[in-house]
């Protein structure tokens, strides 16, 4: 299957210069799609250029990822309502060398015909003056012309108005095209539908600077089905960058998708093919209940994401705190991993010294910690079954709790109720 065939079934593609799919059906071809730096992480919203690149060396042809080290600097204005805060170099910089270790989790690098390239606008804008820039690319496009571009035209409109810094965005985005068009034979830039106006910029200075031909495609901007933001949650974005947001959260916000929004997923985070994402949302529509959609989902971009191990730990960090799971898995776990498993779960600390003489369950209970209110639900409830330390149920009122109980030689797990949890760490 082709390249464009495969972003056309997976509902990816959204518009495609005239004559782009010929030339990627006759020949192996360079594209690109580049990358914002203001942050040294990428995040789920970027997954589709991720899976866009993918699927474009997995066609045979030669993914390029452009770092924007220099356009980084500018800021993207492209449907924002307000000017980004400009990053200083060695931000930038420290941001740069961050994403190319992300990427490179996903795509292939090296010398071969099709391996990935990695390139950083900053090295051939570091030199460029400012008059060579205005004199030999800002005459190849005309004001009337860039004010025309819809991300424009919606800045001017709005109440913050466009700084020149970021008019110039377009110019020096599509010197990027031109420059890897000229020196890499990077004859496709791809990229979001919201970069359609720079990326045309481009494939137009191309033209008009050496007469040369360039194209363009650009998939669709993802949204969920009931219209919100793709990539948000209520603690806010979710991140490529296991320190940002846990394996653990980065499998929970796959598998908390809606069963609408899961099948149209799995068509675009996965290389799953037709007939198996129709298996599994087969098997899906045969017993909801089980979410097979989101489950084949949230594994397969967890493991490329993060690793097999990371989707292991997601899985027993889920029977723990929704099942019967045990909690060995701590044990493979740093602290604040830990920390971030029992996110929103109440936690206490209590001293080593208070443990090592071992401490009445019951003040453990409801005086060293505040599982309970008071000794008197603490004994009552206990007495009913409905306590448990490290998942095993305590009925005897006059157990010691002390350090042979702990888990790392660390935590302890207080569990009143079915679902009711509390971390105690030592201190």
């Amino acid at each position: 299957m082709s390249f464009v065939e495969e972003l056309r079934w997976r509902g990816m593609l959204q518009d495609i210069m005239p004559g782009t799919e010929e030339l990627l059906n006759k020949e192996k071809v360079s594209g690109y799609i580049g990358f914002d730096p203001t942050g040294d992480s990428l995040h789920v919203g970027h997954l589709t250029q991720i899976m866009t690149l993918i699927h474009f060396q997995n066609a045979g042809h030669q993914p390029v990822a452009l770092v924007g080290g220099a356009t980084g600097m500018i800021g993207d204005p492209s449907f924002k309502s307000a000017e980004r805060n400009l990053l200083d170099e060695a931000t930038l910089q420290h941001n740069v060398a961050s994403l190319k270790a992300q990427l490179a989790k996903f795509l292939h690098f090296g010398d071969g015909e099709t391996d990935a390239k990695m390139v950083n606008n900053y090295d051939w804008f570091k030199d460029f003056k400012f008059l060579d820039f205005i004199r030999d690319i800002g005459k190849l496009i005309t004001v009337n012309y860039m004010m025309a571009k819809e991300s424009v035209k919606k800045r001017l409109e709005g109440d913050n108005g466009l700084s020149f810094t970021e008019f110039t965005y377009q110019l020096i985005q599509g010197y990027d095209f031109y420059y890897l068009w000229k020196n890499h034979n990077c004859k496709v830039q791809m990229g979001g539908s919201d970069q359609w106006g720079n990326i045309v910029t481009g494939s137009e200075i191309i033209r008009r600077q050496d007469q040369g031909t360039a194209y363009a495609i650009t998939t669709q901007l993802i949204k969920k089905a009931d219209g919100q933001k793709f990539g948000k949650t209520e603690s806010g974005a979710v991140w490529l960058d296991p320190k940002k947001t846990s394996p653990y959260k980065f499998y929970q916000f796959w598998l908390n998708a809606t069963d609408d929004d899961a099948k149209n997923w799995i068509n675009i985070f996965t290389l799953k093919s037709k007939e198996e994402i129709a298996s599994i949302i087969a098997e899906h529509d045969a017993a909801p209940h089980t979410r097979a959609v989101q489950k084949a989902l949230a594994k397969d971009i967890t493991i490329r994401t993060h690793s097999v191990k990371d989707y292991e730990t997601a899985i027993k960090t889920s029977e723990f705190l929704f099942g019967n799971g045990s909690l060995e898995f701590l044990m493979e776990l740093e602290h604040d991993s830990v920390l971030e498993v029992f996110d929103g779960v109440p936690q206490f600390e209590i001293s080593r010294d208070q443990l090592t003489s071992g401490i009445n369950v019951l003040d453990f209970l409801a005086v060293n910690t505040q599982v309970f209110p008071s000794k008197g639900e603490a004994r009552k409830m206990l007495q009913g079954g409905g306590v448990a330390i490290n998942k095993e149920k305590i009925n005897d009122i006059e157990l010691l709790i002390d350090t042979s109980h702990l888990i790392k030689d660390k935590y302890l797990v207080a569990q009143r109720g079915k679902k009711n949890y509390f971390l105690i760490i030592v201190a």
